[in-house]
Formats: structure tokens, C-alpha cells, sequence
């Protein structure tokens, strides 16, 4: 399993199977998108828009099983969404043995039920930007505290390359709340067990 980074929330696991590609909502940020012919597509928020080149896509809940790979999508609170209102959809990822997580716009205060259904976390994706678009820094400590993930990588920080509705913060800025420096930065993420310490690492990965 090989993981990319391709700016905003856009995340890329691919196998030897098959291409799961995650929030490529470049095209609407100025950028081009990066889904291939038989790609399976997900997203995080509702997207009405179809993508013909994909083989599938996801923007709801449930238990997917697509060339090897457990997909659970849970309805989530979205980060403006009010206290009764579900509008976004976290993914679990389990390839093999490794578990992900790809968090997309949440609403940083879970509940018990929900840190039970999300369970053990190898590697967690999270939006750092703020600025109300997405969670902001302080908002992913809390989840990061919550979920005990053993590895975090940030999302969705300031990048010259795209234009956002509403300036992120730099990761730089970012990370000084979060209070973590980084353990490794890379262009793609291989996980490796016997390499993570006891306590959670942050991983920068490159576009």
C-alpha cells in the first residue's frame, strides 16, 4: 500500500488492485483533477457531480468491499453542521492490516459512540487550514487527542497552487498550535509497524 498527497483533501491509496482516491476536489480549486479510468472515487461531502473515468463513487455512508479493501464510511457531524445535522462522512480504510482514517470537514468533539464505531487508527488524515472552511488547528489537536491514531498527517493548509473561497493557515502556523514537528516528510507514505513508537508521530507528505 502506497499513500499520496495531493493538496486540499485529496489522498490517493493505491495497492495492487486498485486506486482509491479521496476528496480530488481539485478541479474547483484551480487545479487539474487526478482521477484515472477505473479509479474508485470518494468523498467526504455530498458531490452531485458524476466522474465518468471512475469505476465508482462514494459520497454516503456504509460497508464497502471493493478489490480486497474494507471501506466504512460513518456519517459524521460536518464542522458547520448543527447539533442534530449528519452532512459529512468519514472513511475507515482497512488494507491488510493497517487501519486509515480520512477524517474530511468534522466537527471536532466526538462522542464515545462514535470513538467506539471509529476504533484503532494506524494513520489519520486531518484539515489543519481553519478560517471556518474546514477544522483549524485547534480543532485537529482535539481530534487527534481523541483518536490516538499512531501516525497523523495534515490536510488542507495553504498551497500556492490552489485557489480556496477563504485563505488557510500555512503549515507552519498549523503545526506550532498543534504543538508537533514532524518525524518524517516524503512524497509517499509506505507504513511500516515495526518503525511507529509508542506515541503519536506527525508525517508531512509532499505533493
Amino acid at each position: 500500500m502506497d499513500i499520496q498527497f495531493y493538496g486540499a483533501n485529496c489522498i490517493v491509496i493505491s495497492t495492487k488492485q486498485a486506486r482509491f482516491v479521496f476528496d480530488d476536489t481539485l478541479e474547483s480549486l484551480g487545479a487539474k483533477s487526478i482521477v484515472r479510468d477505473g479509479d474508485i472515487c470518494l468523498f467526504t461531502s455530498a458531490h452531485p457531480t458524476p466522474i465518468t473515468q471512475a469505476k465508482m463513487c462514494i459520497d454516503v455512508p456504509g460497508e464497502y468491499e471493493i478489490s480486497g479493501v474494507n471501506i466504512r464510511g460513518l456519517q459524521s457531524r460536518g464542522h458547520t453542521d448543527g447539533e442534530t445535522e449528519r452532512t459529512a462522512v468519514m472513511y475507515k480504510v482497512s488494507v491488510g492490516d493497517v487501519k486509515v482514517l480520512i477524517t474530511g470537514h468534522v466537527y471536532p468533539k466526538f462522542s464515545d459512540a462514535k470513538l467506539e464505531d471509529i476504533g484503532l487508527v494506524d494513520i489519520m488524515f486531518i484539515p489543519v487550514g481553519g478560517h471556518g472552511y474546514t477544522l483549524d488547528p485547534e480543532g485537529a489537536l482535539q481530534v487527534i487527542k481523541q483518536v490516538e491514531p499512531k501516525v497523523v498527517v495534515p490536510t488542507h493548509y495553504a498551497d500556492p497552487a490552489l485557489t480556496y473561497e477563504v485563505p488557510q493557515a500555512t503549515l507552519d502556523e498549523a503545526l506550532k498550535v498543534i504543538g508537533m514537528e514532524p518525524s518524517e516528510t516524503t512524497k509517499k507514505l509506505q507504513y511500516k509497524p515495526a518503525e511507529i513508537t509508542t506515541s503519536t508521530q506527525l508525517i508531512v507528505l509532499e505533493k
